[in-house]
């Protein structure tokens, strides 16, 4: 091992630049398991905000596929069908407990001297009942509040904080487009679902929002609570049919709406998030592939350069697999070292997109777990063996006449 050593710190350049290579490589296996691990720890909070019994009902373009409201926002086209009165029936189903029809909008909101550009949530008041909202102080609007059109809202965590501080904000009035809404309650902190920060909105009656603001009478989507979950499959084909009876669809293709489970959507984001882990799988598995080819390339110079060394130790006694063990020793060396390079260097990556991942909004985990660097080092100490046997082997099986002939 000793010997190894030597023979590699000669050779300093060429041992940094390999071990950087491997350590590229091991880098990208540290990053991709934390990197793994914190989207599927983010894909677990997304879905945290909804209820396993809750059916997602959302406008799409008729014929577009299933994606939703992102087909009407990306095509730029208005679906004005799916209505209040859409929900209400919705609500009538006996396995229905609650639902709500939501909207958004954007709009500034000014308190005193302050002004801030906030986007609204119209949620209709039964919100409470099917999502995990809790309140930080005051209560959520009613249903009487919502039929009334009354100008109540709530804020989300972030919204209250920068407009009154510590103070207390629940029964002051903000303005909106000059009109006066009351504030009846603070939203505790929930945090981003999907890229969007729920903390930095305000939550309007729906109806409220429709009226007073937008001057519409048409919803975006709505989200349903169902009473007992083992039915709930049944439940949705019901609310497919009837909302085809009310938007007069015969065809279910043309579909201006999809309806969704909560188990769906997981097995949407788990198939993709198993794809992204395969392509990465992939380019991480022709990076150490690279650096393996890397490795043989190396120890093979380096058997030709010390061909008269290997043929002078050979002629005062050393034995074939005394120098197969040097060579090799010097490839798991390099590799080992590569390893530790990778972890670090992983380590502060993995930390890196943990930082920007947060600072985006998203629900992200840092974790560099003992298996991850079990893995990389056990790994980077197998690619050394594997792909330094052959010039390993090569050295051994050398004639001792014909390698001291080559000096």
């Amino acid at each position: 091992m000793q010997m190894s050593y030597f023979a590699l710190r000669r050779q300093k350049l060429r041992s940094i630049l390999t071990i950087l290579a491997l350590g590229i490589g091991i880098a990208s296996v540290v990053i991709i398991l934390s990197a793994g691990k914190g989207l599927e720890r983010m894909i677990v909070g997304e879905l945290d905000i909804y209820t396993p019994d809750a059916l997602n009902i959302e406008v799409r373009v008729p014929g577009k596929g299933h994606v939703g409201n992102m087909t009407s926002m990306a095509t730029g086209v208005t679906i004005t069908t799916f209505k209040n009165t859409d929900i209400d029936e919705i609500e009538k189903h006996p396995n229905i407990e609650s639902a709500f029809g939501y909207v958004t909008g954007q709009e500034v909101i000014k308190y005193q001297e302050e002004n801030k550009t906030v986007i609204l949530f119209g949620y209709g008041a039964n919100a409470i009942k099917v999502e995990k909202i809790e309140l930080a102080e005051g209560r959520f609007y009613d249903n009487a509040e919502e039929d009334s059109l009354a100008q109540v809202l709530a804020l989300g965590a972030k919204v209250k904080e920068e407009l009154f501080g510590e103070d207390s904000a629940v029964g002051k009035n903000v303005y909106l487009r000059g009109k006066a809404f009351r504030i009846v309650g603070v939203v505790v902190p929930r945090g981003a679902s999907f890229g969007f920060d729920y903390d930095s909105i305000v939550y309007i009656p729906t109806k409220t929002l429709q009226k007073k603001l937008l001057g519409t009478d048409f919803v975006m989507g709505a989200m349903a609570k169902v009473i007992d979950l083992g039915k709930i499959e049944q439940t949705k084909a019901d609310v497919e049919y009837l909302l085809r009876q009310n938007h007069s669809i015969t065809d279910p293709d043309r579909d201006d709406f999809e309806i969704t489970t909560m188990d769906e959507i997981r097995e949407t984001l788990e198939t993709i998030v198993g794809g992204i882990t395969l392509l990465l799988v992939a380019l991480v598995g022709i990076s150490l592939i690279v650096g393996g080819v890397g490795i043989t390339n190396i120890m093979y110079v380096t058997v030709a350069e010390r061909t008269f060394e290997i043929g002078l130790r050979k002629a005062v006694g050393a034995r074939s697999k005394d120098i197969l063990w040097q060579f090799l020793s010097e490839a798991v060396m390099l590799t080992f070292t590569g390893g530790i390079v990778g972890i670090i260097l992983g380590y502060i990556i993995s930390y890196g997109v943990y930082y920007g991942a947060t600072s985006y909004g998203l629900n992200w985990s840092f974790s560099v777990s003992l298996f991850s660097i079990v893995l990389a080092l056990g790994f980077s100490s197998a690619v050394g063996l594997f792909f330094g046997i052959y010039p390993a082997r090569k050295a051994a099986a050398l004639d001792p006449i014909v390698a001291l002939r080559k000096e």
